[in-house]
């Protein structure tokens, strides 16, 4: 196979090597699950620092010019899942649990994952790509792809039968070399919805409040379905590994150096804090969270997407989720500031109202009271904001300012 995949991948909104400079692009698997459908994994070699594995599903000589890849010998390559065919032929592959060579489908028992048609690609996913089949299925292929249980499909698969977590239909791995990959799942659609991030930071918003402490009746119901479903375990809290993420921060960000002495302070002062840890989201915000006529939904289990597999599938405090929904009511209400009008007072009142609120709800459906822990939800809350600080000196300058008042904010809490 000789398409120019490395001219194509820096362009696609999903590719996150940018900044990487690549020395070699290699095909490493090429499986045809049709004679005109390949399923491609890709090897990603820089100048610096370690691989990356992709994966690319190619439709032969049919499909929408702004999917081209580009051409070997005679035949033109194009992006399978623009193309609704051949997103359709895959999803009847899981529908099937049809095995091709290494490549297996499964579809979850009793799974009815309805028509095939019509399909839409979703917009604005930063590492998979998702199709909608009708308003039943939604598709996601998971794009760059690493060893072992990818725990967006392990933990919806745990969490079948909650309301708060759509159902999980079918998924589809391959075995490459002795690693097993998972590259796709299908589960329900939820038709007539909207994410958290946008209902709230719309006007619809401004009566926000009752809606946060039914979201955190959600993810309190969520987080209790993983612990008594995958086990619980005490764990200490974890003040070497914030300690080490920001100095690493500061040394990149100098508007963050003169809070480090504080914020240490802080992580010293629950260091010798145990707490219940289970599997959680590991990187829950707004966005991650649809809201339908029927309440909340929780969606993208993949964890952090930055941080290594097995680092995603080990248990935390559930306070850590907590901890990037209280964040994200902040950035919320930066952005209602912007879109909406009012002044910062009003806005940061509205953040504060509606993180007691989630925190309330949480407490009535959870196994505990996030405000019970304060010291140590706001250390969490002070390691997200320095996440935050380093995210956005190096992509959003812009924005840097709004984890650094967090971090001032409290710090004087």
């Amino acid at each position: 196979m000789d398409l120019p995949f490395d001219r194509w991948l820096p362009a696609q909104r999903w590719y996150s090597g940018r900044g990487r400079e690549i020395a070699e692009v290699r095909p490493v698997v090429v499986e045809a699950l049709r004679s005109d459908l390949d399923l491609v994994l890709l090897e990603v070699a820089y100048i610096d620092g370690p691989t990356e594995d992709y994966q690319v599903l190619v439709r032969w000589d049919a499909g929408a010019p702004a999917a081209l890849i580009g051409t070997d010998g005679t035949r033109a390559g194009f992006d399978a899942l623009a193309d609704p065919e051949a997103a359709g032929a895959l999803l009847s592959f899981i529908e099937a649990s049809t095995q091709i060579g290494p490549v297996r489908f499964l579809r979850e028992p009793g799974a009815d994952l309805g028509p095939g048609a019509p399909v839409r690609v979703l917009g604005g996913e930063q590492s998979n790509t998702s199709v909608v089949f009708g308003d039943r299925t939604i598709f996601k292929v998971f794009r760059r792809v690493t060893p072992g249980i990818n725990p967006d499909i392990e933990l919806t698969r745990a969490l079948a039968g909650n309301p708060y977590v759509t159902a999980l239909y079918g998924s589809y791995e391959i075995d490459w070399g002795a690693e097993q990959y998972m590259l796709g799942m299908a589960s329900a659609f939820a038709p007539d919805s909207v994410d958290g991030w946008q209902l709230a930071i719309t006007g619809a918003g401004d009566d926000f409040v009752e809606e946060s402490r039914r979201l955190g009746e959600a993810v309190g119901s969520v987080h209790h379905a993983l612990a008594e479903t995958l086990g619980r375990r005490v764990g200490a809290f974890p003040a070497p590994t914030m300690t080490e993420r920001l100095h690493a921060v500061a040394a990149r960000v100098p508007e963050l150096a003169g809070y480090v002495p504080a914020i240490e302070r802080n992580y010293r002062e629950v260091a010798e804090e145990s707490s219940t840890e289970h599997r959680i989201h590991g990187d829950l915000h707004l966005g991650q969270v649809l809201h339908t006529p029927q309440g909340w939904l929780v969606i993208d289990f993949e964890g952090e997407p930055g941080q290594p597999l097995q680092e995603r599938r080990r248990p935390d405090s559930p306070l850590r989720d907590v901890a990037g929904m209280l964040r994200s009511y902040d950035y919320a209400a930066h952005q209602r500031q912007l879109t909406t009008g009012g002044d910062a007072d009003a806005q940061r009142r509205w953040a504060e109202d509606n993180g007691t609120a989630f925190c309330a709800g949480y407490a009535a459906a959870g196994d505990t009271d996030p405000r019970a822990a304060a010291a140590v939800l706001r250390a969490y809350e002070l390691d997200k904001a320095v996440y935050e600080a380093g995210y956005e000196a190096r992509y959003r300058p812009d924005w840097l300012p709004i984890p650094l008042n967090a971090v001032g904010r409290l710090l004087s809490a």
